[in-house]
């Protein structure tokens, strides 16, 4: 059986991580992703030897490649031929770039008025950022989400150390792209898409983060730096859990956990609302009690009174463990530049029209010459545009 994607073609010009972690979701639900590489291949491929790296196959695994010189007439022509069959064109250069290239959304969309033009930006087409380079911790800057991991108002903003802007954009985008695939179904025309990773972060931060902007006036008052004293990381005798009560029926069962009754009667936590205003003291009790026994043993306590808790697991541990399992997540194989090599298959799993597991990433301009023989590139044309050097032939680079 296929996937639910089956049949629809992707053109990906995208490059690193927001464009490609969004075309590679596509893949895995069964479209026909093309990546258009630079010559030399993106960047991310230079991150190790051969040509394939380790953060390489997560974000293109499954995909086809053709590497173009894209400052060509030639190469430009290629991409729009290419286009000319594609449902989704999809590129996160910075503004204006991809204009110079002859490969603009009014260009496309005029050669082919069926496809999704996808651009992923920084922080959009206008305004004082607009052409301004970015990686991810600017986003985490700029957003309020480096802000949000302050502990207390002394307290410096810090970065997650792990790249959400990135990938919640390409999370973002390709469930805008599968929506714009759904309208076109309905209307039979195609559009541009505009996805900015600022706008992004900002509004996936908004139900919890930023949500006490929601009410205009005394912001300053209703966000305070470091409302949370501290995170719910709860050091044990011999290791590290984490346990939050939120409603009044876990409050009262974290007490009894505890074997602090009294604090379920205590006034400063006598409900929600209660416990979040007086979040700092009620988390430092809560640590000092936690200190004095194992996780194992306060774990089987939290769980008998029904209080979300887990053990804080290393990253080996997090794959290795029980439920990952049986959820049979994570699959090992052989891979032919990476030797033997795990990855997790699909998060959303379809009963009917069961994800692709296509688990290989492809050498730079490994499919070239078949996906021009596939568009109608007689073999003639095809020779022509590598002895111009235009299309890299297919062979894998060499180390650095």
């Amino acid at each position: 059986m296929s996937g639910p994607l089956t049949g629809f073609r992707v053109l990906d010009l995208s490059r690193v991580l927001s464009g490609p972690i969004a075309t590679s979701l596509l893949s895995d639900q069964g479209a026909e992703v093309i990546k258009v590489e630079p010559l030399g291949g993106e960047m991310v491929r230079a991150m190790g030897g051969g040509g394939l790296t380790a953060g390489f196959l997560a974000a293109n695994h499954g995909k086809k490649s053709i590497a173009l010189d894209l400052h060509t007439e030639a190469g430009v022509e290629v991409v729009k031929r290419l286009a000319s069959t594609a449902d989704v064109f999809v590129q996160n250069f910075r503004p204006g770039a991809i204009e110079g290239m002859g490969l603009g959304a009014d260009v496309i969309c005029t050669l082919n008025p069926r496809i999704l033009f996808v651009s992923i930006s920084g922080f959009g087409e206008k305004g004082p950022y607009a052409h301004k380079r970015v990686y991810d911790p600017v986003i985490q800057a700029l957003s309020g989400l480096a802000d949000l991991q302050a502990a207390d108002a002394e307290d410096r903003p810090r970065m997650v150390r792990t790249v959400i802007p990135d990938k919640t954009t390409g999370l973002t985008a390709a469930q805008a792209i599968t929506a714009g695939l759904l309208a076109r179904e309905r209307t039979g025309r195609g559009q541009h898409i505009k996805v900015a990773m600022l706008d992004v972060m900002i509004s996936y931060l908004w139900p919890e983060g930023l949500v006490g902007l929601t009410t205009v006036g005394d912001e300053a008052k209703r966000v305070p730096r470091g409302q949370r004293s501290r995170d719910l990381v709860y050091q044990t005798t011999d290791g590290y859990i984490t346990a939050g009560a939120m409603s009044n029926k876990e409050w009262r069962g974290m007490c009894k956990a505890l074997d602090r009754p009294e604090l379920a009667e205590d006034p400063r936590f006598k409900n929600t609302a209660d416990r979040f205003r007086n979040s700092a003291v009620r988390l430092e009790l809560t640590a000092e009690v936690l200190l004095t026994k194992t996780s194992a043993e306060w774990l089987e306590r939290l769980d008998a009174n029904e209080v979300p808790c887990a053990p804080i697991l290393s990253r080996p541990e997090a794959i290795a463990q029980e439920q990952v399992k049986v959820n049979e997540l994570i699959y090992e194989y052989d891979h032919p530049g990476l030797g033997r090599v795990r990855q997790p298959r699909p998060a959303a799993q379809f009963m009917d029209t069961p994800v692709n597991l296509r688990p290989l990433a492809p050498r730079l301009g490994e499919h070239g010459k078949a996906i021009l023989s596939e568009a109608g590139f007689s073999s003639a044309e095809v020779e022509q545009l590598i002895e111009a050097g235009t299309m890299a032939a297919g062979a894998v680079p060499d180390a650095d």
